[in-house]
């Protein structure tokens, strides 16, 4: 009985892992894209219209 329910809380914990890892991913590329989009320069005006 205690083997068991050590090994659903270590599934659990491997769970929590899991998704706490996908979570950083999406955290870290949503940083870095809104860091490029900080970057770039604004684009400067070709010149007056005709």
């Amino acid at each position: 009985m205690f083997s068991m329910v050590l090994t659903w809380v270590g599934a659990l914990l491997g769970l929590v892992l899991l998704i706490a890892m996908a979570a950083g991913t999406f955290v870290v590329d949503f940083d870095d894209r809104l860091q490029e989009r900080r970057s770039k320069k604004p684009a400067e005006p070709a010149g007056p219209l005709p």
